[in-house]
């Protein structure tokens, strides 16, 4: 007769051996209980740190516990990419694209391989039933990701590992069945380290471990739909969508893991010229990035970037370009638009 902890351990084994065979770095077990970040998040939200997603308040109160993704959920498999890459940041370009959409959409290729991890366990464990997650449900995956011993939240709210850094994306698998669970990390290894703090330029990190997306780059280029604040436009450091520089001055980041990575990065796509996004219609803005994660921001959310970068780069020659958009149906474009235009015109 086979013994039950014995099967969970073999089981939880040969299901980690198949996920890294897919093309992920890291993978450990959590179990399925509340998620320790919780009472956290609910202040977050309290503060009004979530700016205008109001997608994280709604779901909120799902984001307890892994039961709301997945009835009768037992074990939470949480899987780590690395995109990182080998391709070295110039700071000074204008239209930097934040790593992780440098490559194909890490949606789908999370979706795609974990999805057969989860036919595997489902034929090797008859009557087993699981759901795969790629930061497409309410569920809290750096805190399971902590918990299945991959790492540490550190103080720019990124998860951590020692060896792979924070450049990576998460993924997991719900099951309705125990397996064998890792060891939690417990330990934060940022110590006094301040640097990614001091090095986000709008202040948006608090030395807590507090992320004010009010005041991110990252929010505002990529999950903010319309117009932004006049102070936006001229703190962006290049960015048009994301921002790494939290990461970027990150020591871990320094020494982690560079490998091959279903994710690489194309070196077309480390900075996009902001006047190209202007010239394109919708249609061609869906063929240039329909297939990567920039396309969350839409033909609007990329016009409007593009239009905030043009007019803090100063350059006169890009006016006929602006102008172009400055009665745009869209307020965010016809906005920034507006903006550049004011920026560009010659004093009188």
């Amino acid at each position: 007769m086979t013994n039950p902890v014995v099967a969970q351990v073999s089981l939880a084994s040969k299901l980690k051996e198949k996920v890294l065979s897919l093309g992920f770095h890291q993978v450990g077990i959590a179990p399925a209980v509340e998620a320790d970040g919780f009472a956290r998040l609910q202040e977050w939200i309290r503060e009004g740190a979530h700016a205008g997603m109001e997608y994280m308040a709604r779901h909120a109160l799902a984001r307890r516990h892994p039961e709301s993704v997945l009835n009768g959920v037992k074990s939470v498999v949480m899987a780590a990419m690395s995109y990182r890459g080998p391709l070295p940041d110039d700071e000074h370009a204008i239209g930097k694209v934040a790593r992780y959409a440098r490559g194909p959409d890490y949606h789908e290729t999370i979706r795609e391989r974990l999805g057969h991890a989860l036919e595997w366990i489902v034929e090797t464990s008859p009557g087993a039933k699981g759901r795969v997650v790629a930061d497409t449900a309410p569920l809290m995956e750096r805190d399971f990701a902590r918990r299945a011993g991959l790492g540490w939240i550190g103080r720019n709210t990124m998860l951590i590992n020692p060896r792979m850094g924070s450049f990576t994306v998460l993924g997991a698998i719900l099951l309705d069945i125990p397996l064998t669970e890792d060891a939690p990390f417990i330990h934060d290894r940022c110590g006094s380290c301040t640097a990614c703090v001091k090095a986000c330029p709008t202040g948006a990190l608090a030395p807590h471990g507090w992320l004010d997306a009010r005041k991110c780059i990252s929010y505002w280029t990529i999950e903010h739909r319309g117009e932004g604040p006049d102070w936006i436009p001229d703190q962006l450091k290049g960015w048009i969508f994301g921002c790494d520089i939290c990461q970027e001055a990150c020591p871990w980041n320094r020494k982690a893991f560079i490998g091959e990575t279903p994710l690489g990065q194309d070196a077309g796509m480390m900075a996009i010229d902001p006047g190209s996004i202007l010239e394109a219609d919708d249609a061609t803005l869906r063929s240039m990035f329909r297939e990567s994660a920039m396309w969350r921001a839409r033909p609007q959310g990329l016009r409007r970037n593009a239009l905030w970068l043009i007019g803090s780069r100063g350059d006169s020659r890009d006016l006929p370009k602006v102008c172009r958009f400055v009665d745009d149906p869209d307020s965010g474009i016809r906005s920034a638009a507006r903006w550049a235009k004011s920026r560009l015109e010659p004093v009188q």
